[in-house]
């Protein structure tokens, strides 16, 4: 579908990378990744036909139907649902057919036109295009409501239903799970693997990444190469790829730079001796020669971490039979809640139930409309909010505001300690004003952590965060020995961090019996079961359909468990494959022999069938939960 060849991109004086040779097919689903400000969504812009290479050619197959969400949300009149459905312009397109060939009289027309009406799935539109809404959060009436009455943040989802409405072939997408929540992240994904076109995602979701993509395509910096490189597999398996590049990389330089050496001290020992000169001019054209092979430089990373709070008191904060609200709105009540310094909460629920209004009345913002907060006389609270970000000084330099915020602090210790979160050296003395989302974050993190809190609220703190500031947070709240609560969409972050879940929902704080994966997968089969209920049948009816519906099941089980064998098979010819590599790998005896290329190729090897592997375990999930679901409608 997309050949880049020779392709070079640059963003103003930045060389973003270059001689870039490529082929995307239909079908992948391919995760863009790379560092802030590496060129990611000036690859989409550039595969949207909104930026020219610098040189080289971008070329798309001609016909090719594209789709990506629009930036704009603007506040219309038109309803929701007409605003969703307008993205789909053959749609739009019959419509018109139609009512200029009913105003014409004409029967050939009227027929051509309701032909190319069904052809365009225009007697579906209204019904997909009302599921779109459903999995996105939408709830039911919204569909009739003015697009201008919604918020910013649920424009932003009506303008990702208009591009997935849109019939493509090639879908851009650029950060799609921002403003989402959990369960509509859910849906999105299952949306997502089911989509036939080349999709092309920029995502800081590792486990979005993981579960929607077949292939990474990797934007790496000047230091790494400066090059586009496409691997197989989710974002893990890109990391676990990577990594074996790396060391083989390492390794590589090493020996050439024994080589060099051995080389150089030859052509300095006998340059001069007649016998011996034109071996040493031989050697010295062979050094002129070489391919350097680039040295592994590390990226840079953000290393942190919450110092020990002052006090630690066990029993940090109660709530007792509290309601919560604004004025005299209430969003919850009876909430019971109890944390102690060992505590680490996640806190999920869709958007709009009172996560946030839950993390204000933890962290004294919001008082209680009813019931008790009691808190422990020693409680230091750290608190990041949504809108932290939006409090900084834009006028404020980072040193600035940290000297200000703790005063008595000497200014090297200060500077020592903002150069943990990247801002060394000058970066502490440029104003707060034109730095990125991201780097804003993370100087309301860097000032959080020196608060050192003893109960840390985290409200949506990963975003504006890229993938490798995500995991220094992670490992930073890993070893964080406080009580914490944390509310976030990255399944990642909280799967490292918490070991305890709250639901938000239907204006009440409920413990989940379980963990993330027990969650996906409960919601997975809500999704499965929701739907009109239909009319209520006779006894008779009910019996006869019951049985026809366990004999359709027994039908369907079958291919299932011949699949589900199949995929077994699959898996344990790739793991005793993989077991065969790595004793290979293990044995001293093949670094002995120097066979360089036979240990990359095993290498190469290993990640191809580890990426296999890592496809035949999501098949083979798939395949037990059909079969889970075809047996317990046996059951019932």
């Amino acid at each position: 579908m997309i050949l880049l060849r020779n392709l070079s991109l640059s963003r103003g004086p930045h060389l973003l990378f270059s001689n870039v040779s490529l082929t995307l097919a239909r079908g992948w689903r391919v995760g863009l990744i790379g560092a802030n400000g590496s060129g990611k969504t000036s690859l989409l812009a550039l595969l949207a036909g909104e930026l020219a290479p610098d040189a080289g050619d971008c070329e798309i197959q001609p016909g090719i139907r594209l789709a990506r969400v629009e930036q704009e949300a603007p506040a219309l009149e038109r309803p929701a649902l007409d605003y969703v459905l307008d993205a789909d312009r053959e749609l739009r397109a019959s419509e018109d057919e139609i009512a200029t060939a009913d105003a014409g009289g004409d029967g050939v027309a009227i027929a051509h036109a309701h032909e190319r009406h069904a052809r365009v799935g225009g007697y579906t539109a209204s019904a997909r295009a009302q599921a779109l809404l459903a999995g996105l959060g939408f709830a039911p009436g919204d569909e009739a409501r003015a697009v201008r009455e919604f918020s910013g943040g649920y424009r932003m989802r009506l303008n990702l239903a208009r591009a997935l409405m849109t019939p493509s072939d090639l879908l851009l997408l650029d950060e799609p799970t921002n403003h989402l929540d959990l369960d509509t992240i859910l849906w999105l994904e299952n949306w997502l693997r089911a989509y036939e076109g080349l999709l092309m995602v920029v995502s800081h979701d590792r486990d979005f990444l993981d579960r929607v993509c077949d292939r990474c395509l990797a934007i790496l910096p000047a230091e790494q190469g400066g090059a586009l490189r496409l691997y197989d597999g989710g974002y893990s398996q890109f990391e676990r790829s990577r990594a074996v590049e790396l060391e083989q990389q390492f390794a590589a330089a090493v020996r050439q730079d024994k080589e060099i050496r051995r080389i150089t001290s030859f052509i300095e020992r006998f340059r001069a001796k007649a016998t011996k000169a034109r071996q040493a001019q031989s050697r010295l054209k062979r050094l002129e020669r070489m391919v350097l092979v680039a040295p592994v430089v590390a990226a840079d990373t953000y290393r942190f971490e919450f110092e020990e709070p002052e006090r630690q008191p066990e029993r940090i904060l109660a709530l007792h039979g509290v309601a919560a609200g604004y004025g005299t709105r209430t969003v919850l009540t009876g909430i019971e809640l109890a944390l102690t310094s060992a505590d680490r909460v996640a806190v999920i629920g869709a958007n709009g139930n009172g996560k946030t209004t839950l993390m204000r009345l933890l962290a004294g913002e919001l008082a209680p409309l009813a019931g008790e907060r009691i808190g422990a006389r020693d409680m230091v609270v750290g608190y990041f909010a949504q809108h932290q970000v939006e409090l900084l000084r834009a006028d404020e330099t980072p040193l600035a505001m940290m000297t200000r915020l703790f005063r008595g602090q000497r200014e090297q210790a200060l500077r020592d300690f903002l150069g943990r979160f990247g801002f060394s050296g000058e970066r502490a003395e440029r104003p707060i004003g034109p730095l990125s989302g991201g780097e804003k974050s993370r100087l309301a993190l860097a000032a959080l952590v020196k608060r050192r809190p003893n109960l840390l609220l985290l409200d949506e703190p990963t975003n504006h965060l890229d993938l490798e500031m995500r995991r220094s947070l992670a490992m930073a709240l890993q070893s964080y020995s406080g009580a914490l609560v944390i509310v976030s969409h990255d399944r990642s972050l909280l799967a490292s961090c918490a070991d305890r879940i709250l639901v938000v929902a239907d204006g009440r704080v409920q413990e989940f019996d379980g963990d993330l994966e027990d969650y996906r997968q409960m919601r997975l089969k809500e999704g499965r079961g929701s739907g009109p209920a239909p009319e209520r049948a006779s006894r008779k009816d009910e019996r006869r359909a019951g049985a026809e519906e366990r004999a359709g099941l027994r039908q369907k089980l079958r291919p299932l468990e011949r699949k589900l064998a199949q995929v077994e098979a699959r898996l344990a010819r790739l793991s005793k494959e993989i077991g065969e590599i790595r004793a290979a790998l293990s044995d001293p005896a093949l670094y002995q022999d120097s066979d360089q290329d036979k240990v990359a190729e095993l290498g190469r090897t290993q990640a191809r069938l580890s990426a296999e592997l890592a496809h035949a375990e999501e098949d083979w999930l798939h395949a037990s939960a059909h079969i889970e679901a075809a047996r317990a409608g046996l059951a019932s």
